[in-house]
């Protein structure tokens, strides 16, 4: 019983990254078509975009990212050579410093989100077959599952 589990589990899984993949190389390719711009570049400015003042310290963007501190100065420096952003001195910290949303980058992000937006809704839509949406409905509902069960686990009940 347990094996058929398993491997129900990893079919599920294997279809989630391989639907994954293919999904973010056609967003990908979309969104530099329309904007010219990467998905790294997309999601750098929507950080920005949502940080307060528009600016964010580099460790706290590199964490927001993923990135390794040596691929965010690079994202960054491609970035500001094409002025959608700029990199300043961080006053709370003088060794660090902050990337900054330029008006530039503001209007490449305004201009590329509605054609990103109709690409994702497009894509997940017209590339996800049947069995797809079945395995990563699963999937999905085992992770609520396993998060509901350990918000409820860790709770402590409440003072009296």
């Amino acid at each position: 019983m347990t094996e058929s589990l398993d491997a129900e589990r990893m079919a599920c899984w294997r279809a989630y990254i391989e639907s994954s993949q293919r999904l973010f190389t056609r967003l990908e390719d979309d969104l530099r078509a329309d904007s010219d711009l990467s998905f790294a570049d997309y999601h750098v400015l929507v950080l920005l975009s949502e940080a307060p003042g528009q600016r964010l310290r580099m460790g706290e963007l590199a964490d927001r990212l993923v990135f390794s501190p040596s691929r965010l100065t690079y994202q960054i420096t491609t970035m500001q050579k094409r002025g959608l952003v700029a990199k300043e001195a961080c006053p709370a910290d003088r060794r660090g410093s902050e990337a900054v949303l330029t008006a530039a980058g503001l209007l490449a992000l305004r201009e590329a989100a509605p054609h990103h937006l109709r690409s994702v809704r497009a894509h997940l839509i017209d590339d996800l077959d049947d069995a797809e949406v079945a395995c990563l409905t699963r999937v999905f509902e085992r992770l609520g599952r396993r998060l509901q069960a350990g918000r409820t686990a860790s709770s402590t009940p409440a003072d009296k």
